[in-house]
């Protein structure tokens, strides 16, 4: 199977690292891309590092940028592992250098990306994927692997047999590279099942300036976690989503898993990165206005975000 990723955060590095570790096959390819001329050269001359635990693995994948349209070519899935409000724009560049039976796969934070197919009449049905895997990017193309976790694939809508064979041939690569990973029926449920759990950490991680583990040692932090994800979980069945289990258990679990992990939130702050709390928290309290529940403490972290964002590219944050 040929693989693009597209983005080399922490997830895609991480998703890139572990593709290339295991067997590959004649028939298999796998290559990064990123608009970065720059951090492409860099990762071209040093590879990817994974790290796990106290060993790194060092592989070289090679890394293209934007203007070398004719990499896209052969690709038969593409992963987008950019930001949420990159999404747009990355798939404006992008789809007309794709072939129509390229499967795309959205692995985004939140639940504002979920009506891209109608946005941007996209020529084949798109997959979505929620994956709760910790990574943590050290620096350009060096990923921690902070937590296991398992990832989830599936469609919104009924594709066709070809994108449906692409998706069950991707999670093939995808498990024989060592990734916990199964096909959803239900994956919108299971993108706010997500949804929950990075509502109630990411903030919070950014807020404290703490890792994942970190907000459980804080009474006031565990507080706030908790009325956030019963807040996002009110909107959610308000919506018709099917919820299994306790959210708020499964976010605190979440918490302990990946004690050490820095969330991509906690990053965005530390590397004074615009965040996607519009696409997390933002999209909860404009669900629960749209159906009238009341979502305050939703709203409390949307702000405080969006004023931290406003001081840091003043250069006034503190820490």
């Amino acid at each position: 199977m040929h693989i693009a990723i597209i983005g080399p955060g922490a997830l895609g590095c991480l998703f890139a690292s572990l593709l290339s570790l295991k067997k590959q096959s004649n028939e298999d390819s796998l290559l990064l891309l990123d608009h970065n001329r720059e951090r492409a050269t860099l990762l071209n001359r040093q590879g990817i590092v994974y790290e796990t635990g106290s060993k790194q693995k060092r592989t070289m994948i090679p890394v293209f940028v934007e203007l070398e349209r004719p990499a896209l070519i052969p690709m038969d899935v593409v992963l987008f592992c950019v930001k949420a409000h990159d999404l747009q724009s990355c798939l404006q560049f992008y789809l007309p250098l794709l072939p129509p039976p390229a499967l795309l796969v959205f692995l985004q934070n939140g639940i504002g990306h979920l009506d891209i197919e109608e946005r941007l009449n996209l020529p084949t049905t798109p997959a979505f994927a929620s994956s709760s895997e910790g990574a943590t990017l050290i620096g350009p193309g060096h990923v921690l692997h902070a937590g296991r976790g398992r990832t989830h694939l599936g469609f919104l809508q009924s594709p066709a047999p070809l994108q449906r064979q692409q998706l069950k041939k991707l999670t093939q690569n995808l498990q024989e590279a060592s990734i916990e990973v199964s096909l959803s029926e239900d994956i919108r449920s299971q993108l706010w099942a997500k949804l929950f759990i990075n509502a109630g950490i990411n903030p919070l991680t950014a807020l404290y300036n703490r890792t994942n583990g970190q907000l459980l040692t804080s009474c006031a932090a565990r507080s706030r976690l908790k009325n956030i994800v019963r807040e996002a979980a009110a909107v959610a069945s308000a919506c018709g989503i099917a919820i299994n289990g306790d959210p708020v258990q499964a976010t605190l679990a979440v918490c302990k898993s990946t004690a050490k992990n820095i969330s991509s939130m906690l990053q965005d702050r530390r590397n004074k990165r615009p965040t996607e709390i519009d696409a997390i928290n933002g999209a909860v309290a404009r669900e629960g206005k749209r159906l009238g529940i009341a979502t305050p403490f939703n709203e409390e972290v949307v702000e405080q975000i969006k004023k931290m964002e406003n001081e840091y590219n003043s250069g006034t944050v503190t820490t």
